[in-house]
């Protein structure tokens, strides 16, 4: 059995709009994962499965779908890449509030960050499936746009923790 992480794109942020977090786990149940639970209300849901990524991926997004009428983005991790990701933050100083995570289907093109637009404080790095944002003035008012993001969803360093915490309780 794997451990998994199933980050949803756009929940409780306009797009997909609101999904209870019991439904979500509800969804994970009627997919055949075992060891449902949620993290945040923000998308987040932990699980076990002997299937491979790209198939607990399927299913989720195909239990999404029927519950939204329409395509809900979902990004796989192993509770290993998570823990891989919190140790490659590349901006460990930085409060975790203003460190996120942008978790892509595939690595980042060598040129991921050759695009970015609107940068001001901001300090960018590139991860294996992530591109790294270290907000040093926060994020409310910023205004910077990642095109290599674009179909990516976010996760802010503490989050990334606190999952990596949850999988390591379990």
């Amino acid at each position: 059995m794997t451990d998994y992480v199933a980050l949803l794109r756009a929940v409780n942020v306009g797009g997909t709009g609101k999904l209870p977090m019991s439904e979500l786990k509800s969804m994970g149940e009627a997919a055949g994962f075992a060891d449902v639970r949620t993290c945040i209300a923000s998308g987040n849901l932990l699980f076990t499965s002997r299937l491979g990524e790209a198939t607990v991926r399927k299913k989720l997004e195909q239990q999404l779908h029927g519950y939204a009428g329409k395509p809900v983005g979902v990004l796989i991790r192993t509770a290993a890449e998570m823990a891989r990701v919190l140790a490659d933050n590349p901006f460990p100083e930085a409060p975790g509030n203003r460190v996120v995570a942008i978790f892509l289907d595939s690595p980042p093109p060598a040129d991921a960050l050759d695009d970015v637009r609107h940068r001001k404080l901001e300090r960018l790095a590139c991860g294996t499936r992530e591109i790294y944002v270290h907000y040093g003035d926060g994020m409310a008012d910023s205004r910077l746009t990642i095109p290599a993001a674009k179909t990516g969803t976010a996760r802010n360093i503490n989050t990334v923790a606190r999952l990596v915490q949850l999988f390591a309780a379990h």
